[in-house]
């Protein structure tokens, strides 16, 4: 494909941040999403404010968000401050998530109402379930609620009951198009089944480690876009442990990444670009920002994406340990 054939001339820093920003999956929508966006998972307040401005300063146009991650405000701050500089709003495309406990019909749409305060926005380009499992919401409305003994206060809402409601957010025009994230094949088809409005994106756990070649053929076959959150493996997930598998220190990974002077992070970024998977990377610091967009000046020969997609092994970064796996919601008890 022409737009993808640059080996040949090193491109200029304009000429990336224009493929950065125009690079898009079309939803089912007709809507455009940017490839490669900027995740804000565990960025902490402080830092996610200068991190979204810079993204969007360098050529990001897509900014991926959730409820739970307690930094909305901040990421809104950053979209403000992006915009005084003379980037609309339409050029910008914001994601956020429906948290655990907000499933039943009567906390959908307060909780998106909270969402766009918080970001400072007057719609969402998409909003997702954020998991299949729900959790009771306490009178202290915490998002982890927990039992005496330290397990789990689950609640047991039909998909059916929550996504009627987001149905609904779409029709106000609050969101424009909706969707899901870590739910597996059955629950997605479970959806489809009595979806009016059809779900745009999934949103899953997704690098050379655990590729979702399953997942992402049976999302096609409904016109589903898949964005790959943790494409790097998560290396900073809080429950990580020693000797788990790093694709960022990964020799096999660097021997493919060497082939073009790229790094590890490029290759593992490339790969979901080419399969035409959104992508979000998160990253604070303005240089990784900066360089994770470092993706469009080269290309993987069919022979270097099956060597990456080789390295499939099933390991998932992004299990919180909190989760119940015999809960019937539970999504990674079958193979996709």
């Amino acid at each position: 494909s022409s737009h993808l054939d640059c080996k040949r001339r090193p491109l200029a820093s304009q000429h990336l941040v224009a493929m950065a920003a125009t690079m898009s999956a079309t939803l089912h929508t007709g809507a455009k999403m940017p490839l490669l966006g900027l995740g804000t998972w565990k960025s902490k307040p402080g830092e996610v404010k200068a991190a979204v401005e810079h993204a969007i300063k360098v050529g990001y146009r897509h900014i991926d968000a959730a409820f739970v991650y307690g930094n909305e405000n901040e990421v809104g701050e950053g979209l403000q401050a992006a915009m005084a500089t003379g980037v609309t709003r339409e050029e910008i495309f914001v994601t956020s998530k429906l948290w655990n406990t907000r499933h039943h019909a009567e906390d959908v749409k307060p909780s998106l109402m909270e969402s766009l305060q918080a970001l400072k926005l007057d719609y969402l380009d998409l909003y997702l379930i954020h998991w299949p499992v729900c959790f009771k919401l306490n009178e202290k409305k915490e998002n982890m609620p927990k039992n005496e003994d330290g397990s789990m206060q689950y609640d047991v809402v039909p998909f059916e009951e929550t996504w009627r409601e987001l149905e609904k957010l779409v029709d106000e025009g609050l969101v424009k198009a909706i969707g899901l994230s870590n739910f597996n094949s059955q629950q997605v088809d479970e959806v489809m089944g009595f979806a009016r409005i059809k779900p745009a994106v999934l949103q899953v756990e997704c690098h050379p480690y655990l590729n979702q070649e399953p997942l992402i053929e049976h999302c096609r076959k409904h016109n589903i876009v898949i964005t790959a959150y943790s494409p790097l493996g998560s290396p900073d997930r809080p429950w990580a442990k020693e000797g788990e598998p790093s694709l960022l220190d990964d020799p096999k990974i660097k021997a493919v990444a060497d082939k073009f002077g790229k790094s590890n992070a490029h290759v593992c970024i490339r790969f979901q670009i080419q399969r035409g998977i959104v992508v979000i990377p998160k990253s604070v610091t303005p240089s990784r920002i900066e360089d994770n967009m470092k993706v469009f000046d080269f290309e993987l020969s069919e022979d270097d994406m099956n060597v990456m997609r080789a390295f499939h092994n099933g390991f998932r970064g992004c299990i919180p340990p909190s989760f119940d796996k015999t809960n019937p919601f539970y999504p990674f008890n079958i193979p996709f």
